[in-house]
């Protein structure tokens, strides 16, 4: 019978402090000023957030990027038939994770999606390197391919389709926003005592602040 095998290691935390008078009134300036210490201090990966979605059948999650955010939401883009979009066209609640372990900081963002509007699809994906524009013709995102040289002949086929002109989005690939309904930052702290920082939307644009046990 095989014994039981415990992973990792404990760390104390203790780098930093999040307390009521750092966490201020506002968790997108909050939020804005954690992202940019991730940037500033290159961390990898620094908008990587998880995305969870209610699937037909079971929970899924996933990592995707984050592309821009303001008091509107937090956008991410995808092709709009893979399973994580169309979780969310069944049932658009989402929840977002962003962790930055060198910083001792987690964010979990809780939320509803929808899509962004054309034109700001538009511009995201004109901005892109033209290999992955072509890229986003050639997959069927979350669908069974043969093997591997099945999928790199339909990049290949897009490619010689797309040799001398300009590569336009498709319809099946834009944005999603997630309009957050309650932010909350961790701050690892010494003997597991970490600040926990929530704070909650309601309809008039206002934000509530509370402080959460450990």
């Amino acid at each position: 019978m095989a014994t039981r095998k415990d992973i990792g290691h404990r760390i104390d935390y203790g780098k930093q402090a999040l307390l009521e008078q750092q966490a201020g009134d506002d968790p997108l300036a909050l939020f804005s000023i954690w992202l940019r210490n991730a940037e500033d201090d290159g961390l990898p990966e620094p908008h990587a957030m998880t995305l969870a979605t209610v699937g037909t059948y079971s929970l899924s999650a996933r990592i995707v990027l984050l592309r821009s955010f303001d008091r509107q939401g937090f956008v991410f883009y995808t092709n709009y038939n893979s399973r994580k979009a169309m979780d969310l066209e069944r049932d658009p609640r989402a929840a977002l994770t962003f962790f930055w372990p060198d910083h001792e900081r987690q964010v979990r963002i809780e939320g509803r999606a929808e899509r962004t509007s054309s034109e700001e699809s538009d511009a995201y994906f004109r901005s892109r390197p033209r290999d992955s524009r072509i890229g986003a013709w050639s997959s069927d995102q979350s669908r069974v391919v043969e093997d591997r040289e099945q999928l790199d002949a339909r990049y290949s086929r897009w490619l010689e389709r797309f040799a001398h002109e300009e590569v336009p989005r498709p319809l099946h690939w834009g944005g999603v926003r997630v309009r957050p309904v309650r932010i909350e930052f961790w701050q690892g702290r010494p003997n597991r005592m970490h600040d926990r920082i929530v704070f909650e939307h309601f309809d008039d644009g206002s934000w509530t602040r509370a402080r959460l046990q450990p």
